[in-house]
């Protein structure tokens, strides 16, 4: 057992409910403290209280000098008191502690931009920027402030100087916006065209293409950035799914559908999009997992594309094509997927042609299970019986499916296990092909090596159908030689000699099948039997089957039919059936069967309703028990007490045991309870009438 896991899941002795642990915190919580209230009232307090709390940041400076935030308060103090110098100091002081801090450079420079000292705040990103050239946050600052000072051309100087330092496209991109709010188109078309000589990559020339055509309006140079992107870089670089996917967006905006298309198709060629055998695990291991990510959206626009502008052919084509591939990609990750191979060739039989559909089937089949467990190839089995019935109804080829399935019979490991649909589905073809003698060979075979109980019936259906009851009276010498406990088998048979009139061989079929001792269902058998000799019409060897089923079994329900049989039209009359009911009732009173008793009785009663009188009546009922609910312990397996379970038992008036003396005891108290509860009430309206 693991450390982490809970070992003892029994409830703790105290417990402790959320709302005492709420009260708890609540208790426990410390008051807030508020700051004094410093007032302030000539100019000799207020330098007294500069003194005091400067004395205060200077201590934690010394307490903490490398800590950029104790400095940030120190000069915001300072700034707050209108003491510009002194925060100046403060901001210099710090610079000497960790000058190469870009956050200290940033503070330091807001400090002068927000109390419009813009000349110190130039001096300070100057500063700044030669000390830290590859910090972007400086650069932005510096070129947004000069922005807003309305001064463009040291702000294109700033820009420029940083250009000097090849910073990635984003400030690039940046530069390019700022000479478009100044309306200096040409030369954000220089910036854009700089970025892309510098950094010759698929993100310059898309970023450069959506500028071109989002914030400068011009399509033609967009459409000629895509165009030099795939040209003009290496094909690891410009084969990419992004590119292909922006360039069909960008031609799918202007309305030309048609260039959209081809390039979706250039790209699904190029990037082997459309083949199922392109997409092997080695050109999958050379993919980084965003390129995949980028592909399948490529693919996803492809159809949503296709849906929106393409006709009905166009956009199967593209969904079946994804559907196949990832039909391939999961049987190749597990051979045996029987389900996947079910619906791969579904597929292929709704929009395919037959080629491809029996190439499915045929590379399905030959996954045989690597095991020889029948449940192992439950679902492979029935991959034959989708590519016959395939053949069968849409090939209208009966030959060929007559292969396929004595294909698959050679496949199955007969000595082993073997499957009687096969063998039945096989035979029926056999029998649509009007050839009966292949119907009778294959099922005579499938007897010799299966043997099971669903082909014999088929078989013997198959012969009584065509009238050859010779044959059906072998096939069933076969199957109760080979079943003889099976009393179905037994009871088909009688019933076949039966419904020809041999009599006599039903009766010594029937006598052979009841003498067998070891019998799945025997009642049902002799029920069978009895019926068969009062149908016949002879009463006395139905009651002599009665008396030998009696002799075998007390069962409840053999008493019950025989007193019945006794009572009705065929019988002796009421009187031995009563007989047979009082020898019933002892037989079993003797054995202890309480409940079977309780069956027999409620038999009783009813055939006594419907033939006795009320004597009769009285006399069954007199001996109907009393149910009473009793306690005992449940007791498992090893002997161990379980608790108390409530049980319902039966008394019986007849019964002279301890339980008997018991009930009377407690029917003769409940008895005096009554009484004593008659007389209380009789005292009580007693009373009540000397009152009035």
């Amino acid at each position: 057992m693991s450390s982490n896991q809970v070992k003892n899941r029994a409830p703790a002795p105290i417990q402790i409910s959320a709302e005492q642990i709420i009260r708890e915190a609540s208790d426990r919580q410390e008051k807030h403290r508020l700051d004094p209230i410093v007032k302030v009232h000539d100019a000799e307090e207020y330098q007294s209280h500069l003194r005091d709390r400067r004395k205060h940041f200077e201590d934690n400076i010394r307490y903490r000098r490398d800590h950029i935030g104790n400095w940030v308060k120190y000069a915001r103090f300072e700034e707050d008191n209108k003491e510009y110098e002194r925060s100046r100091s403060v901001f210099e002081r710090a610079l000497e502690v960790d000058h190469r801090s870009s956050e200290l450079w940033i503070r330091y420079s807001e400090f002068e931009m927000r109390n419009e000292f813009i000349n110190h705040a130039r001096n300070i990103f100057d500063r700044a920027v030669q000390i830290l050239p590859r910090v972007d946050q400086l650069w932005y600052k510096y070129v947004y402030m000069e922005e807003m000072v309305g001064d463009m051309p040291k702000c294109r100087a700033v820009w420029e100087r940083w250009m000097k330092w090849l910073p990635d496209d984003n400030a690039w991109t940046s530069y390019a916006k700022f000479e478009t709010r100044c309306k200096q188109l040409e030369k954000a078309e220089n910036v854009m065209r700089r970025c892309v000589n510098e950094y010759p990559s698929a993100r310059a020339f898309l970023r450069f293409a959506k500028w071109a055509e989002f914030d400068l309006g011009k399509v033609p140079l967009a459409r000629e950035i895509f165009e030099a992107c795939l040209s003009e870089l290496e094909p690891e670089e410009a084969y990419q799914a992004r590119v292909f996917k922006q360039f069909a967006s960008f031609e799918e905006r202007q309305g030309e559908h048609e260039r959209a298309r081809v390039i979706y198709k250039h790209a699904m060629k190029l990037l082997n999009l459309e083949s199922s055998e392109s997409l092997t695990e080695e050109n999958e291991a050379d993919l980084t997992k965003y390129e995949k990510d980028k592909r399948a959206e490529l693919y996803q626009a492809y159809v949503a594309f296709e849906k929106k502008y393409g006709n009905r052919e166009g956009i199967e084509s593209v969904i079946l094509t994804k559907q196949r591939i990832e039909y391939k990609k999961r049987l190749d990750k597990d051979e045996h997927d029987y389900d996947g191979w079910f619906e791969w060739a579904k597929l292929e039989m709704d929009h395919g042609d037959e080629a491809t559909v029996r190439d499915v089937f045929e590379q399905a089949v030959s996954k045989i299970p690597p095991s020889e467990k029948k449940e192992h190839w439950r679902r492979y089995i029935y991959l034959w019986i989708y590519y016959a019935i395939f053949e069968e109804l849409n090939m209208k080829d009966l030959d060929r499916a007559s292969q396929v399935y004595n294909a698959c019979l050679g496949v199955i490991p007969h000595t082993k296990f073997s499957f009687a649909k096969i063998w039945i589905y096989a035979a029926k073809l056999y029998i649509r092909r009007k050839d009966i003698t292949s119907v009778r060979k294959l099922l005579g075979r499938a007897i010799g090596l299966c043997g099971k109980e669903k082909i014999f019936t088929e078989y013997i259906g198959i012969e009584l159908a065509l009238g050859e009851i010779e044959r059906c009276r072998k096939l069933y010498d076969k199957y109760v030689a080979q079943m003889p406990y099976n009393c179905t088998a037994w009871k088909k048979y009688a019933d076949l000699e039966k419904s020809v009139g041999e009599t006599e061989r039903c009766r010594a079929l029937y006598e052979l099948a009841i003498s067998r001792e070891v019998l799945d269902m025997p009642d049902m058998l002799w029920k069978g039997y009895i019926d068969f000799e009062i149908e016949e019409g002879e009463f006395e060897k139905a009651r002599g089957l009665y008396e030998r089923l009696l002799e075998r079994t007390g069962h409840v329900k053999a008493w019950i039919s025989y007193a019945q049989f006794e009572g009705s039209d065929f019988g002796k009359g009421p009187v031995t059936a009563r007989s047979v009911f009082e020898k019933a009732y002892n037989s079993l009173k003797e054995d202890g069967l309480k409940e079977e008793r309780v069956l027999l009785l409620d038999a009783w009663r009813v055939f006594e309703k419907a033939k006795g009188d009320d004597t009769s009546i009285s006399n069954v009922e007199a001996r109907m028990p009393r149910r009473i609910k009793k306690k005992r312990m449940r007791v498992d397996d090893n002997g161990q007490e379980l608790g108390w379970e409530e049980v319902f038992d039966y008394h019986f008036p007849d019964d002279k045991d301890a339980a008997s003396s018991n009930l009377k005891l407690l029917e003769m108290a409940a008895k005096w309870k009554k009484q004593q509860e008659e007389q209380e009430d009789d005292d009580d309206s007693d009373l009540d009438s000397d009152d009035e």
